[in-house]
């Protein structure tokens, strides 16, 4: 049995690398990070593990290669489309993969590193396409203030009861708006929508704003009846 740490402060795409990796009978999920400071723990805490840590937590590399060393563990780096996979692995990581990787080649990569081999992705990241815009445009068009801002909210990880505190509504209106928006953007499920809108940039560009216009109507709800 592979024990696995996962380490990214983007709760979307841990849940999506869990629920992958998690489905693989030889792996085993152990702990979760969501900062520098829990991985650092967990690596001490479970020696021999696979740590799969995201690149944006901005690790001290050369003494996170020295634990992993120290600890009999090996690391898989999650990068972002901008970074060079073979720097990665100068500094002793084991696998790079692209945040972009499918689910398949995510599994493959923890296995060949769990037995002592070493994963490279098989090409450069591919930059975003017109057609891509095209899709995130369209999408970000059909949907109406109201999806967006609970699309801003999925994105964050929030559950329905948190969404529903937040807009001042019901779980089963919001639950009601999700079957609406999973129609529109073409999911299954919030999981599938988070990464939908994250992979388009002009969509994620959008929520991000319908994200922030949230925080600040709440600070200034905060500040009136302070």
């Amino acid at each position: 049995m592979n024990k696995i740490i996962l380490a990214d402060s983007q709760a979307i795409f841990r849940a999506g690398t869990a629920k992958v990796l998690a489905m693989d009978e030889d792996m085993r999920i152990i702990a979760q990070c969501t900062d520098l400071e829990r991985m650092f723990h967990a690596i001490t805490t479970f020696p021999g593990a696979i740590v799969v840590f995201a690149s944006s937590l901005q690790p001290d590399f050369a003494r996170l290669a020295m634990l992993l060393e120290t600890t009999g563990s090996r690391g898989v780096v999650v990068i972002e489309n901008s970074e060079t996979p073979s720097s990665f692995l100068r500094q002793g990581f084991r696998g790079v993969v692209f945040r972009n990787v499918t689910g398949t080649a995510l599994v493959e990569c923890v296995r060949r590193v769990a037995a002592g081999d070493t994963w490279l992705p098989t090409q450069t990241a591919q930059p975003e396409s017109p057609e891509d815009d095209m899709v995130g445009a369209r999408v970000r068009d059909r949907l109406t203030p109201k999806e967006m801002r609970i699309v801003a909210l999925i994105v964050q990880g929030c559950k329905n009861r948190e969404i529903a505190l937040r807009l001042k509504t019901t779980e089963q209106v919001i639950k009601n708006y999700l079957r609406s928006i999973y129609d529109k953007t073409g999911v299954g499920d919030r999981l599938e929508l988070a990464l939908f809108t994250i992979h388009h940039r002009v969509l994620a560009r959008a929520a991000a704003e319908a994200g922030h216009k949230m925080e600040v109507e709440a600070q200034n709800a905060s500040g009136l009846t302070a």
